[in-house]
């Protein structure tokens, strides 16, 4: 029932930008802090892979569900091309915003639904959406939907949380993920609540191989995934068919 559907859509949506919205202040310290700064390293990397994409004049990329920027920015430190950053979350555009008027990227921040993206079809050469995807209520057709805004011949990246592929390290990584990031998280940011959705998030979102094949389902091509911090995190990589 498509009624119903779209309902839940929605307000699935407004718990999460809610929960985000109250936490954007410590967003920042805690990814960093909870990481030991290993998320900047892989935002560092999707900048790189999606570099070539990146090197024809008047190049455009979108971030989606950019949060406060991180992204964008890396994007824009390695490129000439355009960068555009777009999230649903207000306090967190809000933050991003600030940051890149610190220097001289100038990346206009937009707000706007993934799930229905404000931008015309074949807009971009290379997207990007970083720990989003699992935030949202339909993964297909969110890729869908990041299909649709790309170029024929544009790259997708796709950089989430995963499943730890090591069997030792997986234990390990399970126990700290679910008993204590939620309470640090909690103590720093105020909201548990939070920090307990994500290790919920993750273990409902598709595994490295199911993400590909649903990639390739969405009609990308050139699907390949890479196993970050022994699975900790994988960035998928696709591709726009020219025709």
């Amino acid at each position: 029932m498509p009624d119903k559907r779209d309902a839940n859509e929605s307000e699935h949506a407004r718990r999460v930008r809610e929960m985000f919205a109250g936490i954007a202040s410590r967003y920042d310290l805690l990814n960093h802090l909870l990481s030991g700064n290993t998320d900047k390293r892989w935002r560092r990397l999707v900048a790189r892979k999606l570099q070539p994409a990146l090197s024809v004049d008047g190049a455009r990329a979108l971030d989606v569900a950019c949060g406060t920027g991180d992204l964008a920015l890396a994007l824009a430190a390695i490129t000439k091309a355009r960068i555009v950053g777009t999230d649903f979350c207000r306090p967190m555009l809000e933050i991003a915003a600030r940051k890149a008027s610190t220097n001289v990227s100038g990346i206009p921040f937009v707000e706007g639904d993934a799930l229905k993206l404000p931008f015309a079809d074949e807009a971009f050469n290379a997207v990007s959406i970083a720990f989003g995807l699992r935030n949202l209520s339909n993964v297909e057709a969110s890729l869908r939907e990041l299909r649709r805004i790309l170029k024929p011949s544009g790259r997708v990246a796709i950089l989430e949380f995963s499943k730890p592929v090591v069997p030792g390290f997986r234990a390990l990584f399970q126990f700290y993920f679910t008993r204590v990031l939620p309470k640090l998280g909690g103590m720093i940011s105020g909201s548990r609540g939070a920090y307990e959705y994500l290790p919920d998030s993750v273990s409902r979102f598709p595994d490295q191989k199911r993400l590909a094949a649903m990639m390739r389902e969405a009609g990308f091509e050139e699907v390949e995934y890479q196993n970050l911090t022994g699975g900790i995190a994988a960035l998928h990589l696709g591709t726009r068919p020219r025709s």
